[in-house]
């Protein structure tokens, strides 16, 4: 499977802070906020990332993140000119994606939850074995806001519908989605929408049509934050200090991440933990490499 990450569009809700800088830049407590979409493809085994962004702000990308080959990974970068809509991360990701299946996720989504790391590889391993997509639901108190998706006992998705006026459940749609390779197809047969872009409901719609949508249900025990406003953003960075205080972990820890995913040594995340090892950050991947590489040692 081939990831893509969406960190366009102008942050407007946000100004003037993004007036200067992406919005998936700004930190969410201690980390850049893309951190956490990116860390979401690792845990799911995806180490092909394509980072999409507007021209001004990739040149910041590519400095935050390289080509990845420290943490394992491959990063590449494209250009969205316009923010033209989500599907259309699929006209420009089509040479990326290949003839793979691909996987989606927006720039200023984070997700946090036990057992996320299996309830992904589970779903990565489903969807290269059949054909459709993959979506995840999130129970929310006012879900008329939100894309919607219901489904059947099964987990089958009978309708999609952005901001019902009525909803058929309390399951918004996340900014985390799964697709066999159709989604190519489908994303170049789009019209554009009343608003000028190409709609990811759109694109989810047709698998329903033809009866290939699953939502996977992240409820309780799990977490997804939307960061695209002020208070949002601050409710985010208190949610991540407080359970990393409290747990002595930090989660969307990248070469913490690539470390346990057997990516990198324990040797190379203690050298990544020094070049930064005047933060908390640094510190906590030095303390991370330590204890792999005792573990490694007793073995």
């Amino acid at each position: 499977m081939r990831g893509i990450v969406l960190a366009g569009g102008s942050g407007s809700r946000l100004h003037p802070v993004t007036r200067a800088i992406s919005k998936q830049l700004l930190p969410v407590y201690d980390k850049p906020m893309i951190y956490y979409p990116i860390s979401v493809l690792m845990l799911a085994g995806i180490r092909e990332i394509l980072v999409i962004s507007t021209p001004v702000d990739l040149p910041a990308f590519r400095r935050l993140l390289g080509d990845g080959s420290d943490v394992g990974v491959s990063f590449t970068y494209a250009e969205q000119a316009a923010p033209n809509g989500l599907a259309e991360a699929f006209l420009i990701g089509a040479d990326h994606v290949g003839d793979d299946t691909a996987a989606l996720v927006l720039g200023d989504n984070i997700f946090h939850g036990q057992g996320f790391r299996t309830v992904l590889a589970e779903q990565v391993t489903r969807l290269e074995r059949e054909k459709g997509c993959v979506l995840f639901g999130y129970p929310v108190r006012d879900p008329g806001r939100y894309g919607v998706g219901e489904a059947d006992e099964t987990g089958r998705l009978l309708s999609v519908e952005e901001k019902p006026a009525q909803p058929k459940s309390n399951r918004a749609i996340t900014g985390l989605y799964f697709y066999d390779n159709d989604v190519l197809d489908i994303a170049r047969g789009l019209t554009p929408s009343a608003r000028g872009e190409l709609e990811i409901t759109d694109v989810n719609q047709a698998y329903v049509a033809r009866g290939d949508a699953r939502l996977v249900d992240l409820g309780r025990g799990f977490a997804w934050l939307d960061t695209g406003t002020h208070e949002s953003l601050i409710e985010a960075s208190q949610y991540v200090q407080v359970l990393e205080h409290r747990q002595g972990v930090r989660f969307a820890c990248l070469e913490e991440i690539a470390l346990r995913q057997g990516w990198i040594t324990a040797d190379a995340a203690y050298a990544l933990g020094e070049r930064q090892a005047s933060s908390g950050y640094g510190e906590y991947v030095m303390d991370v490499a330590r204890r792999a590489g005792a573990r490694g040692q007793a073995g």
